[in-house]
């Protein structure tokens, strides 16, 4: 069992999930950078900007309770490589000169409902890959690749934007999609899927009840989405906030990032992981409280970096979420994570660019920032202590249902 990097990398599949993960957060980095400078040159909207990089979240609440039942029911590799070449090509229409504004949302939007299935296929097979302790270690590394494939991401997409022009840029993250897709069919094995049954959207209600049942999951699921999306809210206003510098804060932050995913998934030992959460939570948020008084840019850089520390929360989440699931459903239950954390992030997208349109974007930082610990605060007692697996009789779907045979 792998317990450091190289073991993980000497584990077979990980290799290329960990390269098609960062390509893809490559991708979509470029693109939405792109997207959203494209969309703020055209309307000079703080809230048009910020859905147009965050808004597809928002179709993750349709995806996750229509689709995510596919997470579990689909072949992981085929499923990743199909949704790798639905984004390429939903990229390349975007980049389509004269494109309307009504139809760059509408493409983005449908683009967030294919991707609502996307986190439950990967981080469930990264659970097949790595089992029991080793996942905490293995997700850990794909974030620290989401952290580095953003870095270099908004570095090289400012400079793309600049010397290619947004549509430009957009073709070449629409590239990268493409290549994602091409080390997903070649590199990943051809496992078969975890449940048996086709995707229906019975199968995803029914399980998503099932998860949403016990209390200790619903605590930990309101804490992966509800703060993690008011300070993604602050990061929708960058390009507002500072047109200009909008690329340097975005690296700074999946700077941060990087190094909370780095010392949390490596360093921290298992003993202090349950007693750090709570904390972490609120070092994402305390940082942007410093916008209300309208910092200059080093500032604001410093802010950024240490508040996108405390991201890493989201790892011990996880791993204590993957203590209370039982197994056979692990691909809809983070895919559930994943898709509730995404629509979280387009409603405070969407709540930022609202607030920015009456105040300045930093005052709206501060006030998404306020929010997030508040939050935080509410939920701490429903996350003391430490989660026990919830025992849960084993319920069979009726053949019917579970063929798909019903809507």
């Amino acid at each position: 069992m792998p317990t450091t990097y190289r073991g993980l990398f000497r584990t077979p599949e990980f290799t290329p999930l960990f390269a098609t993960a960062s390509t893809q957060v490559a991708a979509s980095t470029v693109s939405g950078l792109a997207l959203g400078t494209l969309v703020y040159a055209a309307t000079g909207s703080p809230l048009l900007s910020a859905l147009s990089m965050f808004g597809p979240s928002l179709a993750q609440v349709i995806g996750a309770t229509a689709l995510l039942s596919a997470a579990d029911r689909l072949p992981p590799r085929a499923a990743t490589t199909g949704l790798a070449l639905a984004f390429g090509l939903g990229t390349a229409v975007l980049a389509v000169p004269g494109l309307p504004l009504w139809a760059v949302f509408v493409v983005i939007m449908l683009l967030g409902l294919v991707g609502s299935v996307a986190g439950g296929v990967r981080y469930g097979l990264l659970s097949e890959i790595l089992p029991g302790k080793d996942y905490l270690l293995g997700r850990s590394v794909l974030n620290m690749s989401v952290g580095a494939m953003q870095i270099c991401g908004f570095a090289v997409g400012g400079g793309l934007v600049t010397l290619l022009s947004p549509r430009g840029t957009l073709l070449t993250g629409a590239a990268l999609y493409l290549a994602t897709a091409a080390v997903a069919r070649f590199g990943l094995g051809d496992r078969p899927p975890r449940a048996a049954g086709r995707p229906s959207i019975a199968a995803t209600w029914r399980t998503n009840a099932r998860l949403w049942s016990s209390p200790p999951r619903r605590y930990v699921y309101l804490a992966l989405w509800v703060p993690n999306g008011l300070i993604v809210g602050c990061e929708s206003l960058f390009v507002p906030y500072a047109p200009r510098h909008a690329g340097l804060l975005f690296a700074f932050a999946a700077g941060g990032m990087l190094l909370g995913d780095t010392l949390t998934g490596r360093f921290v030992p298992a003993g202090w992981r349950r007693r750090l959460d709570a904390p972490l939570r609120l070092l994402l948020a305390a940082p942007y409280l410093v916008f209300a008084a309208h910092p200059g840019l080093g500032l604001a850089v410093a802010a950024i970096a240490l508040a996108s520390i405390g991201y890493s929360a989201t790892l011990l989440l996880q791993d204590r979420l993957m203590t209370l699931t039982p197994k056979d459903v692990h691909g809809q239950a983070l895919g559930l994570h994943s898709a509730g954390m995404l629509t979280m992030q387009g409603v405070g997208a969407a709540l930022a660019g609202a607030v920015a349109q009456h105040v300045s974007p930093a005052t709206a930082m501060a006030v998404m920032a306020a929010g997030s610990v508040a939050v935080t605060a509410l939920l701490a007692p429903g996350l003391r202590g430490e989660p026990e697996p919830v025992p849960e009789p084993s319920s069979p779907e009726p053949a019917a249902m579970a063929s798909g045979d019903r809507p």
